[in-house]
């Protein structure tokens, strides 16, 4: 079966190759196993509640749905009916009666639910690790935070599970998670999609995000979906705006505004996409980023944090007992502003909007990055306010000045990790901003999300010790029919432990970002049906990423998580696991 990651790709194979939608699903689901490491749901669909989404399609023509039999995720603060909604917390569950309006819409075009994706408790983060149906890990290196607060949303469109996804967007939680992804995150103007049926983060800036492999499918979605709700009160309809042709103005930052936070590999990927830009026919224009930096301090440092408590007024109230210890804190300060702190800060919020619509009248769009930079899951939780805080730099303004936004792909750090730029303009500038969008995606090079493993025929893997040809767990690569690659070896990225506390002792494997080394490594290529199976046998503390190879190839293989090297003896010099056991007593 040929990889199915684009929407094209599942219609193509339901209408030219008349493939079973029982059979594709199924597959669908098997390859959400691969990855259940990474807390990517909180409910995945069981074989009764996709039944009647089976029969339904089996009686239709692939043809006449847009979606026909095309999986897709939903981040669990939005409604399916049918399946439980928690909002990332198990007291606050219930069973949702209706769909909410989107995800109506989608299943009317063909689409199938297949679970709903874990999220940042009650949408209040942006890093993906405040939930306790557990962290989001990134799937490039799982010592990274997924983002937030959409992170199983996000990880499902990068694993290739499902070809697109639902994820809300208030402070950015529809496009951090996209940059640390390598996908897509369009951030819709507000009200374009309808919020009836959204666990309220602030419901008068709440917007359902769209997550998807490339700005097309991202685009064909939005289009499915922006439609006018008139039992939303906060929906609007789509007015005709203007596109953009041949040569357009694009607004960058002031050097001394832009903020990488120590990051200089982001800084110059952020400078290598404003080249980019400029190829496709863009004039970049210096524009003051300040009227946007202070709009975004307003988000959580003015009144509207006060939407936050009240969304979730009566629950707050009487169990908040049940909340994480950062979510709550951020929840329940949302009781204490006043009506006059509200009204100061919509008097300051309208003298903002003044300067930057002054300044967006000058350009067609602006460009930032993403985030300005990415933490490790241990630095989010020592300092979970601080970082998040960084994290918002570039997003937290959006919504505040009604701004539509689409976040792409745009490289990668010498050490694996994806970067991500966002194109925002006024209101109502989604097709625009994608059109740009997809042309930049282009010319970066970087295809969006990782290689699902489950739909393509095989899977190249890295290994770095009892695995290797010769070696004692040899056989479990073998037995499952696969066939030795090439011999190489990481970059010098990486320190190699041996955990001697183990028996046998294995290999640990870290990233670094200073005092690695390279490390050999054997490239074996196993069938994707059996890769499973070999995964689910690879012991803790191990987990899958991508490793970084000495030709600069990105390529699966197993890291270990950095508490797991605490002591353990360090072989980094001897330079691979043969070495080690030369010089070693070990048994394995």
């Amino acid at each position: 079966m040929s990889q199915l990651k684009t929407i094209g790709d599942y219609l193509r194979r339901y209408r030219t190759d008349g493939a079973s939608v029982r059979d594709v699903i199924q597959n669908c689901l098997k390859s959400a196993e691969v990855y259940d490491a990474h807390n990517i749901w909180i409910t995945k669909a069981d074989a009764s509640f996709l039944e009647p989404y089976f029969r339904r399609l089996e009686g239709c023509d692939p043809s006449s749905l847009p979606l026909y039999g095309v999986p897709f995720a939903v981040k669990d603060n939005i409604d399916v009916a049918g399946m439980t909604t928690t909002a990332g917390c198990a007291e606050f569950a219930y069973v949702a009666e209706e769909h909410a309006f989107v995800v109506g819409q989608l299943i009317e075009a063909g689409a199938i639910p297949i679970g709903k994706a874990n999220l940042d408790q009650f949408a209040s983060g942006l890093v993906g690790t405040r939930s306790p149906y557990g962290e989001g890990i990134n799937l490039f290196n799982p010592e990274y935070v997924s983002g937030g607060s959409s992170s199983g949303s996000a990880l499902a469109v990068t694993a290739g599970i499902v070809p697109f996804s639902l994820g809300t967007d208030t402070a950015g939680s529809g496009r951090v998670p996209a940059a640390f992804g390598n996908i897509v995150g369009l951030k819709p103007t507000r009200g374009a999609l309808s919020i009836r049926g959204v666990v309220p983060a602030c419901k008068s800036l709440d917007c359902v995000a769209i997550f998807a492999q490339n700005c097309e499918d991202a685009a064909r979605v939005y289009d499915l979906c922006s439609i006018r709700d008139e039992e939303d009160s906060y929906s609007r309809s789509k007015p005709f705006v203007k596109s953009f042709s041949g040569t357009f103005r694009f607004g960058v930052p002031r050097p001394d505004q832009l903020e990488f936070f120590g990051n200089g590999a982001y800084e110059s990927l952020f400078w290598e996409s404003v080249r980019n830009l400029e190829s496709l026919g863009g004039i970049q224009c210096e524009i003051d980023f300040s009227p946007f930096m202070d709009t975004a301090r307003l988000l959580y440092s003015g009144p509207w944090i006060a939407e936050r408590y009240c969304g979730i007024k009566e629950f707050a109230q009487t169990r908040s007992d049940a909340m994480l210890d950062v979510t709550r804190g951020i929840v329940l300060s949302g009781a204490n502003p006043s009506a006059v702190d509200a009204f100061e800060g919509f008097y300051r919020l309208a003298e903002l909007k003044r300067l930057s619509d002054r300044i967006l009248r000058e350009v067609d769009m602006i460009l930032t990055p993403t985030a300005g930079t990415i933490y490790r899951r241990d630095e989010i939780r020592e300092e979970p306010l601080a970082l998040n805080t960084n994290l918002g730099y570039y997003t937290n303004f959006m919504n505040l000045l009604d701004l539509s936004a689409c976040a792409v792909p745009a490289g990668f750090t010498p050490e694996g990790l994806p970067f991500g730029v966002t194109l925002a303009a006024p209101a109502w500038s989604e097709h625009a901003l994608i059109a740009i969008g997809a042309k930049l995606h282009r010319v970066a090079g970087f295809e969006s999300g990782l290689i699902d493993v489950a739909a393509s025929k095989s899977v190249v893997l890295a290994v770095c010790g009892a695995h290797m040809s010769g070696l004692p767990l040899n056989h479990e690569l073998t037995a499952r029919g696969a066939k030795l690659v090439e011999k190489t070896s990481t970059a010098a990225l990486y320190r190699f432990f041996a955990l001697e506390s183990f028996s046998p002792p294995r290999p640990g494997l870290v990233h670094v970002s200073e005092g690695g080394g390279m490390v050999q490594v054997e490239l074996w290529e196993i069938p994707s049906e059996n890769f499973g199976s070999f995964f689910n046998g690879v012991p803790s503390p191990l987990a899958l990423g991508s490793l970084i190879l000495n030709n600069g190839k990105i390529v699966k293989g197993f890291l270990c998580e950095s508490y797991a090297v605490e002591g353990a003896k360090e072989i980094t010099k001897l330079g691979g696991w043969r070495s080690y056991l030369s010089q070693s007593s070990a048994v394995l």
